[in-house]
């Protein structure tokens, strides 16, 4: 099942704001939570997205509808939904159930995580081959997310559109992306991935790229400050050899990250600097770019959102109507 996306691409706004799930958010009550997220709204990002872990802290569709319930036009987006958290059954059942309570305003992004896991284990309908690639893994999991959403509308069940957003890097599932699904959601990404991702989706499929800012005017001491984050990721990882596959070598990755890697990667500087290094990505192809601010609460990540908010080239994302 796939949907419409110009609606949602109008509503997007130029950028939005991506929350680490943890530690930041596990540590958060709710209600400062419902509080800086609708200051979010009105400083006039366009979406905001949380991700969820292996094992939380906060279960992705619970903590999506307190974000949905604590503003009125704020799009809500997971960054993402770990597919080896839950059936696609009921990967379909969580979205659907929103989509249909906010309309216009939930898009689902879906990954595999660092480590793949293909749901419960019981469930037919969940379970991949074991020898399957993790395009085939996520393509096996899409397909049985539309058999359940035909079952559903069989049964006479509600219905309402939601983009799936996949968590692609390679080429590979930027290619399921758009052929499966409507869209990417890449994460810890360089304006180069952007431009190459923009190619393969084509003019047609959301492209909603995360970037990490880093609100820090001194170049040295934002690099250093990027070093220690970069250090916290496996050479290993996904994103490690996304950056790889983008050209990026041995020197590159030697002492903590080079100043071309490192510059390419988080975006530091005043407001004015950050806000042209954002807009790069929408430049290369992005419809929304999702700012990440490295905090050690969200009073404060919000707080650093609201210096450069007025920097942004950004309109105001499309009203809509208030939920009932």
């Amino acid at each position: 099942m796939t949907t419409t996306t110009d609606g949602f691409r109008a509503r997007l706004g130029r950028f939005g704001v991506w929350l680490a799930p943890a530690p930041v958010l596990g540590a958060t009550p709710a209600a400062i939570e419902r509080e800086q997220v609708a200051r979010i709204e009105a400083l006039g990002f366009g979406s905001v997205w949380v991700g969820e872990g292996a094992h939380g802290p906060k279960e992705i569709f619970a903590h999506l509808a307190l974000l949905l319930t604590a503003t009125d036009r704020l799009l809500v987006g997971s960054g993402i939904a770990r597919v080896g958290n839950r059936t696609p059954a009921a990967m379909q059942a969580g979205a659907a159930t929103l989509a249909e309570a906010f309309p216009g305003r939930l898009l689902l992004g879906l990954g595999l995580g660092i480590t793949a896991n293909t749901g419960d284990p019981q469930d037919p309908a969940a379970r991949a081959p074991s020898d399957a690639s993790p395009v085939a893994v996520m393509r096996h999991y899409l397909d049985a997310m539309t058999a359940a959403a035909d079952a559903d509308a069989d049964a006479g069940g509600l219905a309402a559109p939601f983009p799936r957003l996949l968590a692609a890097l390679g080429p590979r599932m930027l290619a399921l992306a758009r052929d499966h699904a409507d869209g990417a959601h890449p994460f810890s990404v360089p304006v180069a991935h952007t431009a190459l991702a923009r190619e393969i989706l084509g003019p047609d499929k959301l492209l909603v790229p995360e970037q990490v800012i880093l609100d820090e005017p001194d170049p040295t001491a934002a690099r250093a400050l990027a070093r220690r984050h970069l250090a916290a990721g496996s050479p290993t990882s996904p994103y490690a050899r996304n950056l790889r596959r983008l050209g990026y070598g041995d020197d590159d990755f030697a002492h903590g990250g080079s100043d071309r890697l490192i510059d390419d990667r988080f975006a530091h500087g005043d407001p004015a600097a950050l806000a042209r290094q954002l807009t790069e990505h929408l430049d290369a192809g992005a419809d929304s770019v999702l700012i990440r601010v490295p905090a050690p609460t969200l009073n404060a990540a919000v707080d650093t959102l609201a210096r450069l908010a007025d920097a942004l080239p950004a309109a105001p994302a499309a009203s809509l109507p208030q939920h009932i």
